[in-house]
């Protein structure tokens, strides 16, 4: 990202619109803001090349897809230099869908995504414990989301 960039409230007003909404048309978008859609579309493109967004996605309820147990899974490492190489084998396993290096007890805290607790198992079991670099793990199961939102910007 460019060093000196700042977005002003037009940035702002088109990213909080889509933020709510990303399949918001930028004609629709552009009405709202008092703006061209011409200027939504290059405000957008340059937003992308800045690497500010990082592009889009669908919220998908994955219980409703047979996907009923959300885990986070809290993983000791041997020595944080593993980090790397431990995040780039938790990368290939489908189910991982978040990795965080942190700071605290976990070198990695990471979300997981699996049809039931037997297939959760076998996901630690199979393809987490040969994984190089990994001490041990502690795995807490979702019981229900109350709250997922992205920040406001405006």
């Amino acid at each position: 990202m460019a060093k000196n960039y700042e977005l002003d409230d037009t940035d702002r007003k088109i990213l909080d619109l889509l933020i709510q909404d990303a399949k918001t048309p930028y004609t629709e978008i552009a009405r709202k803001v008092h703006v061209s859609g011409g200027t939504v579309h290059v405000r957008m493109a340059r937003l992308e090349e800045l690497g500010i967004v990082k592009g889009s996605t669908l919220k998908i309820d994955y219980q409703k897809l047979g996907y009923g147990v959300n885990a986070f899974l809290g993983i000791y490492l041997l020595k944080s230099s593993v980090y790397s190489s431990v995040a780039q084998q938790l990368r290939a396993i489908p189910e991982v869908v978040s990795i965080h290096f942190t700071t605290g007890a976990y070198g990695i805290f990471a979300r997981l995504v699996c049809r039931d607790t037997q297939h959760l198992r076998d996901v630690l079991h199979d393809q987490m414990q040969p994984i190089e670099g990994i001490e041990r793990t502690e795995t807490l199961i979702v019981l229900e989301e109350t709250l997922n939102r992205p920040i406001q910007l405006l």
